[in-house]
């Protein structure tokens, strides 16, 4: 418990807000207040520092109890015909609770951020692919190749933590890597190495990224491209950057999914992966999928513990049934296929529920405001800031431990999800 007039200082914080799980920050806490004082960033300075204001649950606009909120998400959901429990930003074990609703309310379970992640996990069912760790990166990369997005926007410590450290463990030169970027250049100079060499950018548009991709691949195994450009790349360009990757000690093609916004974009991240698949014919090449912010990762692979399947999942048959169109939440909600909507978001208060005729309840982070009140709203608190907790990194490798902070007397989603099941 912190001391509302005095405060502390906690050492070795771990981030649960940016996927690559910073865990070395140092932070203040006063009373319910937060303050990053070291080894902060855009990203994990929003998520520790947003102010806490509500702390009563609402049920029609109108402060209530846990309790009576509880009773009233259970009368709910009984009456529903197709419940679904989104959003599922949230850590290990709310999603553990989650789950456990959904399989005995018999409701239909999906993430937010499962419209990118299916954009991976969509090739991983298909045709398997081959990818590395942090440490891996960290260690052993000599040629990083960026397709389609901007690392530094969305990981502004990624190129610090795993690019650019002081030392490999095994005696790398550091300098001497290399980054490339195949899309567009990036919009700060974290990608540039310690000596001041920047990033090579490749420039290219999103809608020629496929074809591009396309080409490389063919490039890498030795095919003859008879056009003289690519996306408005030259031949040449591409078939030295294919060259590259073929004599690179450890190369690593790192992507978003959220970036990569063209139409099927799992075609290209297949023959990305198809592609590392071949240059590993010759020398040793990975993929690196950056995302996992705000329990991503760890909801999937939670689901796939509990159900067999990532997430898209209906338990309506009293069954885990897995299907990654119909069961695609956005799609259900749209068609006013639910009529009742659980909603989940322990870290941002900006992930509110979607428009929809369904009856919404909102189990999130203290400080949410919408542009309709929904039906019950219970605050909760944060993992990593008001209770324990765990979270997976992006490279799904690491579960790390999240600390409490600070007492708020708020309950974690998987209390509230836990009191809601046991109420049904």
């Amino acid at each position: 418990m912190t001391d509302s007039t005095e405060a502390s200082t906690f050492h070795d914080v771990v981030s649960p807000f940016c996927g690559i799980a910073s865990d070395d920050l140092v932070i203040e806490v006063n009373g319910n207040s937060i303050a990053i004082k070291e080894n902060g960033d855009s990203v994990t300075k929003h998520g520790f520092e947003t102010p806490l204001t509500d702390t009563s649950p609402r049920v029609k606009g109108k402060d209530v109890s846990l309790e009576q909120a509880v009773s009233h998400i259970a009368e709910l959901m009984n009456a529903s015909k197709q419940p679904l429990i989104g959003g599922m930003a949230t850590d290990l074990n709310g999603a553990r609770a989650a789950m456990a609703l959904a399989d005995k309310s018999r409701a239909t379970v999906d993430s937010f951020y499962s419209d990118n992640a299916f954009k991976n996990i969509l090739v991983l069912q298909d045709t398997g692919y081959m990818t590395t760790t942090l440490t891996e990166v960290r260690n052993r990369v000599d040629l990083l190749l960026v397709i389609g997005t901007d690392i530094e926007a969305g990981f502004p410590r990624f190129f610090e933590r795993a690019v650019w450290p002081e030392e490999s463990m095994f005696g790398q030169e550091i300098d001497s890597r290399e980054i490339i970027y195949l899309g567009k250049a990036p919009f700060g100079d974290a990608s540039t190495s310690p000596s001041g060499k920047k990033a090579k950018v490749i420039d290219c548009s999103y809608d020629d990224l496929p074809e591009v991709v396309s080409v490389l691949r063919a490039l890498v195994k030795g095919k003859t491209i008879q056009a003289e450009s690519v996306g408005g790349i030259p031949t040449a360009e591409l078939t030295t950057l294919a060259d590259k990757l073929n004599n690179a000690k450890y190369s690593v093609l790192a992507w978003s999914g959220s970036e990569l916004k063209m139409d099927h974009a799992e075609v290209t991240v297949q023959n990305i992966c198809e592609m590392i698949k071949e240059i590993n014919l010759t020398t040793r090449s990975s993929g690196f999928m950056l995302g996992g912010k705000e329990g991503d990762t760890t909801v999937n692979a939670v689901s796939s513990w509990q159900s067999g399947y990532p997430m898209r999942v209906s338990f309506s048959r009293n069954m885990p049934d897995y299907d990654p169109y119909l069961n695609r939440g956005t799609r259900m909600l749209a068609a006013g296929e639910v009529d009742c909507l659980v909603w989940v978001s322990s870290f941002n208060t900006k992930l509110t529920p979607p428009k929809s005729s369904a009856t919404t309840i909102v189990i999130g982070r203290s400080g949410m405001t919408f542009d309709e009140e929904p039906e019950v709203f219970i605050p909760i608190g944060v993992p990593g800031i008001d209770h324990v907790g765990r979270t997976f990194r992006c490279d799904s490798s690491v579960a790390l431990p999240l600390s409490k902070l600070r007492d708020s007397g708020l309950p974690s989603a998987f209390d509230v999800l836990t009191a809601v099941e046991k109420a049904l």
